[in-house]
């Protein structure tokens, strides 16, 4: 049986869901959009910590969120925001004492 091929805007919807929808965590709005890292690291460490309904430990989860999302945003992610994201990557391992 032939796999069929999922179209260019089913596969954005799949990665907007995941980020809009997840099961475990629940992410401020707009979150991504964000200029300060910081802010976004705080954000996603509440949500993960405040989750019950994650399956691995609140630093992973919070990390795998953003990991997540800027892969997903590839080619679409401007180099501005792209830079502030992987400074989130950096203040969240702060934020839980991993650096």
């Amino acid at each position: 049986m032939a796999e069929k091929k999922r179209s260019k805007k089913d596969r954005e919807r799949w990665s907007q869901d995941v980020t809009e929808g997840s099961d475990a965590l629940d992410l401020e709005e707009g979150v991504f959009t964000w200029r300060d890292p910081a802010r976004i690291a705080r954000s996603l460490k509440h949500s993960a910590e405040s989750s019950d309904r994650r399956k691995s430990s609140p630093y992973r989860s919070a990390m795998s969120m953003l990991t997540f999302y800027v892969n997903r945003a590839g080619k679409e992610l401007d180099a501005d925001q792209r830079e502030v994201l992987e400074r989130a990557k950096d203040e969240l391992r702060k934020a839980f004492g991993r650096t």
